[in-house]
């Protein structure tokens, strides 16, 4: 099925979800992310499907988003509202957010949210030919969908600011090595190779799939408890990273500025 921003098509378990604007860069506007967040619902409540593999068609993951569509509810301190039967694609909140495997296959460019969508996914497949940035520091803005907190947090303190101070590009083999992403594949592969992940983790215990999320994301949401529990309740800085910790995997926090980064996993 194609809807107009948005592939959904289901095989063996497995439900591959296409974003389906390439004219311009699979570029978010406000439908594709909401489309986006309908098909990871559906995923969530199917019963069937027990993986998703998130991809673009065309040349380039995402450009990025539309920057004039989101600046309102960014401005109000708010992140654009979904459907009722939409999940967070940016895993915000647990209770919005997805419960399966999540593979993730990128290629070309992937622009800001399509590195917090990396951050907000499992497993991470990169064509060789990827150029990745986070430039919205360019804009005068900073990333509000988990960057600030993730990157720190996937890939450490030095090179998370590297990528977020400068909005400098880098290539697939820089995020291989910091851990961004876990394979680099020659380009026109990486959808095949999450595929080929994604239908081997379908053919796994369902059960033991669903408990060995469960509990890496205890584990994760302990520590990230435990470390805000050294804080002082009373520091600004302590306010900013509770409304950031990750609600897949930590206790969700509703944000109030539109500076709401989450961690995933």
């Amino acid at each position: 099925m194609t809807s107009e921003r948005v592939s959904v098509e289901a095989s063996d378990h497995v439900l591959a979800i296409g974003l389906n604007r390439p004219a311009k860069r699979n570029a978010f506007d406000l439908q594709m992310y909401e489309e986006l967040g309908q098909a990871l619902g559906r995923l969530k409540r199917d019963a069937s499907l027990r993986c998703g593999v998130l991809f673009a068609h065309g040349e380039h993951f995402t450009g990025g988003i539309e920057l004039p569509q989101w600046l309102p509810f960014f401005r109000d301190g708010n992140m654009p509202p979904l459907p009722p039967d939409a999940l967070d694609p940016l895993a915000r909140h647990p209770e919005h957010t997805l419960n399966k495997p999540l593979v993730i296959a990128v290629q070309g460019w992937c622009l800001t949210i399509g590195i917090e969508l990396l951050l907000a996914s499992d497993i991470r497949i990169a064509a060789e030919d990827t150029r990745f940035a986070q430039i919205e520091i360019k804009r005068g803005i900073f990333p509000v969908g988990g960057a600030t907190v993730r990157l720190v947090q996937e890939i450490g303190w030095g090179n998370a600011m590297r990528i977020l101070l400068t909005g400098d590009e880098f290539s697939a083999a820089d995020a291989l090595r910091t851990g961004l992403v876990q394979e680099v594949v020659a380009p026109g592969v990486q959808l095949e190779r999450a595929l080929s992940i994604a239908h081997t983790i379908a053919r796994q215990s369902p059960v033991g799939v669903q408990a060995t999320l469960a509990q890496a994301t205890a584990a994760i949401t302990s520590c990230l408890t435990d470390q805000r529990r050294t804080t002082s309740s009373g520091s600004p800085h302590t306010a900013y990273v509770s409304r950031t910790l990750n609600p897949k995997h930590a206790s969700a926090m509703k944000p109030k500025t539109a500076s709401v980064p989450i961690r995933r996993r």
